[in-house]
């Protein structure tokens, strides 16, 4: 008994951080960075962490008449299109994290909302990415139209919420960013 009680304790009692000794930027590219970090571990290990340096964005959880916004796009990474909710990155010079979620609403909707709830923010992949996205509810809606950036292709739907319930329950819906930010709007 006494055993346990001092892995518990030495182990709750550890010192959690790590210091970066050397930094190399191996990429730079249009949406992120990459750099390779040197490290020591708080018990004096030495170590290397490979890092993607990320903006981050935005996600939108917009509704109206009961009625989810989502998003239908191809990913090029997992080589499919899938539903997401209305998204994207903080890229514009000097724009606030509020005024990218009304762009990103818009552009990919054609959608203006009137009320806005913060949601939060969740780190997308912390093992090895800084990306952090802002969460945001979205209602009381007009639509003024869609206008994508170049290169964007995507289909926009109003789908039930609790058909988009269903959907991430069954698997349909897998967007991580998607689930996190109806989550937390709809506390499901």
């Amino acid at each position: 008994m006494v055993f346990y009680f001092l892995c518990v304790y030495n182990f709750s009692m550890a010192e959690l951080f790590e210091k970066t000794i050397k930094s190399e930027e191996t990429y730079n590219g249009k949406v992120f960075k990459i750099t390779k970090d040197d490290v020591e571990l708080s018990d004096g290990y030495k170590t290397i962490r490979e890092v993607v340096h990320h903006n981050g964005g935005v996600v939108i959880a917009a509704e109206i008449d009961n009625k989810i916004i989502m998003v239908k796009q191809f990913r090029y990474p997992i080589a499919q299109a899938i539903y997401e909710l209305p998204a994207g990155k903080l890229d514009k010079q000097n724009e606030s994290i509020i005024e990218a979620a009304k762009r990103e609403l818009e552009e990919e909707s054609g959608y203006i909302a009137n009320d806005w709830q913060s949601l939060g923010f969740i780190w997308t992949t912390p093992g090895f990415c800084t990306e952090k996205l802002y969460l945001f509810k979205a209602q009381n809606l007009s639509f003024v139209g869609q206008h994508l950036d170049k290169g964007e292709i995507l289909n926009y739907e109003l789908i039930e919420k609790n058909k988009v319930f269903e959907m991430i329950k069954t698997g349909e819906i897998n967007d991580s960013k998607t689930i996190s930010a109806l989550m937390r709007a709809y506390k499901i």
